[in-house]
């Protein structure tokens, strides 16, 4: 199995990667094809690397092929597994195992999976990969959600993906030791969107339109403003206060402007589903 986190030990690189588990735990497999027992693990060993995802490196010794550098490890029966860190065996397993209690054994010294998922959306973050980076925090356990830094994560996910309501909820609620310059500039960056979502332009239009109710054209201009500034639901709402009376207003063009935002906000949207569900029971 080709993968970046499994290697073949052998005399030329054994240091090498001993002295990899000074970043990244290794764990070394002791077989040889006379053990059927310590060949059938391989398989269970390289599908957990890539389950871990880098959080570990393991490593195949053949004790056949490398004879010397099996005996330096004083190995006496096959299969043993050895977890080092830091260049130090740390933990390990003698004899025929299941993959439950290699698992365990793991666990005592590794990351969790859900760590190891906050890790990966940490790094597409920091990529400005955020669309990548929310359904990852977004699946996390509740009880990890709620932790400040996680919390500080998914807004600025939200910020980014243009989620304002969402972003505006979680940084209304990041507890005092986590309000640090991190947050001051997500709170900026939400704060810059609102004065722009509320422009003067856009007052002006509500002006005009509080004067002139009826008046389609003010209505459809003062939409998409809405629509610029991410108040889609401002948007379609005050769409459809004319189009339930009349689908045709202003000759069709309220009811384009109205399909051209939810096409817009997508499929899955909720906003975009409710607004959708009205249309059709007006159409069928």
């Amino acid at each position: 199995m080709q993968s970046p986190f499994i290697v073949e030990l052998n005399e030329q690189n054994f240091r090498q990667v001993l002295e990899g588990s000074m970043q990244t735990p290794v764990l070394i497999h002791f077989w040889a094809p006379m053990s059927q027992e310590s060949a059938q693990i391989i398989p269970e060993l390289q599908t957990l690397a890539q389950q871990y995802n880098g959080a570990f490196t393991l490593a195949l010794l053949n004790c056949e092929q490398e004879q010397v550098i099996a005996s330096q490890f004083g190995v006496q029966a096959l299969p043993t597994i050895a977890l080092f860190v830091n260049g130090q065996p740390v933990d390990g397993l003698g004899g025929p195992q299941e993959r439950s209690a290699i698992q365990a054994m793991l666990a005592k010294h590794l990351p969790s999976q859900e760590e190891m998922s906050l890790k990966q959306a940490l790094e597409l973050i920091q990529q400005s990969q955020h669309a990548q980076a929310l359904p990852i925090l977004q699946q996390l356990p509740v009880d990890m959600q709620q932790k400040g830094d996680v919390k500080l994560a998914l807004a600025e996910c939200y910020l980014e993906t243009q989620d304002f309501t969402e972003a505006k909820t979680l940084l209304e609620h990041i507890p005092l030791e986590y309000q640090d310059n991190y947050y001051k500039s997500l709170v900026a960056k939400l704060e810059l969107h609102e004065q722009s979502a509320n422009s003067p332009e856009i007052q002006q239009l509500e002006s005009s339109l509080q004067s002139n109710p009826s008046d389609t054209k003010i209505a459809a201009e003062l939409a998409l403003s809405y629509h610029q500034v991410n108040r889609d639901e401002e948007a379609l709402e005050l769409l459809w206060g004319f189009l339930r009376t009349d689908l045709n207003a202003q000759d069709g063009e309220l009811k384009k402007h109205f399909m051209d935002i939810l096409s817009a906000l997508g499929q899955g949207n909720a906003i975009s589903a409710k607004y959708r569900r009205q249309l059709y029971s007006l159409l069928y």
